[in-house]
């Protein structure tokens, strides 16, 4: 049987941005699931900030809908309801603030969640607010969506300023990629199982894949998305916390620092790329017409009606960690948009064994690999040689040993979010970026950005509903090795 959810004590959660697409589609839904199990309070507020002139009841009209399209329960969703509440406020306009504070001040026991879901143009002058009406005081919390900044100076000023009103300890950058189920069975299988551990190195490691491609375009996202591109919005976050989940040395333990400490390291030890190895070492492009899931799709440039932008919607990196146990291992990360399929992956392959016994005619003797999905239907296989059944002679077969958590566990796996959210509350940093992760990240990423400004070079072209630009494919081909593309 499953073990009962644990309840969190009673909180006020603020969502900043509340009639956005990741409240809508996220934040609420997420909140909503943890209500249903039991873990959210009867009297928690849930309270959602906009610049849209809404009441209670229009903001729950609107949050009602939402959850439906999920497949909510109409009686769960009337429970939860009465938690949800609405103020319209500016975060550069004193109108309403004398309100909101006077409704945050009206249970000064709770913790208090002040969840940034807006551009991080917002962050500072919705701290500052907060820290004028002295909502930062007891058990604060403030959450900032990513991205921090557009690099390493401005990420800087961002912390700076939230962190004159919110120490380190109360802030809690999400990168909800640490919250799925899969990222966080990598801890459990690298370091509650002997089996890996002794392997996890570059004498018996190969190379790692991380892969998180998508069959979308920026759609609405155009106007955001032009001035950020693909290595900000999501190599600098998402694919350099899973690199530091994969290569991380063993923490002393799982609490928040210990493990965050260790990622620190992994972020120090990237090898520096700039403009002289560059070209190298990294490939972006740019989606042009073509087709995702059987549909006619307009290209980048189609969609954001400016036909001479330069950013990139695909990224490709050899990446190298430069210590003891990484020396010589390539970590290939992509991605990108209206590539053929949407799908998040880690794929960790080992070496050939070192002497083949077996005849050439049994087959070939394939590459152990590891390969752990987190979207979707997340689960770990482990790519083993076995021989086929049957007489005949012997024939060797490459199969995987599949664990797949909805089958395994037999339930629908939590979305991020809800695990996420609920951690903010609990007061739980260890799966949220602590500041100096995010400096060492753009330490990284900034020569990377300047290097392709610096080159004059478009960023090269690739067919919606393939994967990518044929440069991505070389990167990797050349150093003998080809890019995981198995659906199965």
């Amino acid at each position: 049987m499953t073990a009962s959810p644990l309840p969190v004590d009673p909180f006020d959660l603020v969502i900043f941005g509340g009639t956005g697409d990741l409240a809508v589609r996220k934040l609420l839904p997420a909140l909503y699931h943890r209500y249903a199990d039991g873990q959210i309070p009867e009297t928690s507020r849930i309270i959602g900030i906009a610049r849209e002139g809404l009441d209670d009841d229009g903001y729950r009209a609107s949050t009602r809908k939402a959850l439906q399209e999920n497949g909510g329960d109409k009686s769960k969703i009337d429970a939860f309801l009465k938690l949800v509440h609405y103020r319209s406020l500016d975060a550069r306009k004193d109108d309403g603030w004398d309100d909101f504070a006077a409704l945050i001040g009206g249970q000064p026991d709770h913790v208090r969640v002040f969840y940034l879901s807006t551009s991080p143009e917002l962050f500072v002058d919705i701290c500052n607010r907060l820290g004028t009406y002295g909502l930062n005081k007891g058990k604060a919390r403030v959450v900032l969506e990513k991205p921090i900044g557009r690099d390493l100076k401005s990420a800087n000023q961002i912390n700076d300023a939230v962190g004159r009103v919110f120490d380190e300890s109360q802030t809690y950058r999400i990168d909800h990629y640490l919250g799925k189920e899969t990222v966080q069975n990598l801890l459990a299988l690298r370091f509650g199982n002997i089996l890996f551990e002794p392997l996890w190195n570059a004498e018996h490691i190969d190379h790692v894949q991380i892969t998180v491609a998508e069959t979308l375009g920026v759609g609405q996202r155009a106007g955001y998305y032009d001035h950020a591109g693909a290595l900000r919005d999501m190599v600098q976050n998402h694919l350099l916390q899973l690199l530091c989940m994969v290569a991380m040395e063993p923490p002393s333990s799982l609490s928040p620092d210990a493990v965050r400490d260790e990622k620190l390291k992994v972020l120090r030890s990237l090898k520096h790329i700039d403009e002289s190895n560059a070209s190298q070492l990294t490939v972006r492009g740019q989606y042009r017409a073509g087709a995702a899931e059987g549909q006619s799709v307009p290209g980048y440039l189609d969609e954001l009606k400016d036909h001479k932008s330069n950013t990139e919607t695909f990224v490709a990196v050899k990446a190298e960690i430069a210590n003891w146990r990484w020396a010589g291992v390539p970590f290939y990360l992509r991605t990108g948009k209206r590539l053929p399929e949407r799908v998040s992956e880690i794929v960790v392959v080992f070496k050939p064994v070192p002497h083949s016994i077996f005849d050439p005619s049994a087959g070939v003797l394939a590459q152990n690999r590891l390969v752990l999905r987190l979207q979707p239907d997340e689960n770990i296989k482990l790519w083993v040689t076995i021989k086929h059944p049957g007489p005949g002679g012997l024939r060797l077969r490459h199969v995987s040993l599949d664990m797949s958590f909805a089958e395994a566990f037999g339930v629908q796996q939590p979305d991020a979010y809800e695990r996420l959210i609920l951690d903010v509350v609990r007061g739980n940093p260890t799966l949220f970026m602590r500041r100096d992760e995010v400096e060492a990240a753009w330490h990284w990423a900034d020569p990377i950005l300047a290097a392709w400004a610096d080159s004059g070079e478009s960023p090269r072209p690739y067919t919606s509903g393939t994967w990518g630009p044929s440069a991505a494919v070389a990167l990797i081909e050349r150093d003998g090795r080809t890019w995981n593309e198995d659906s199965e």
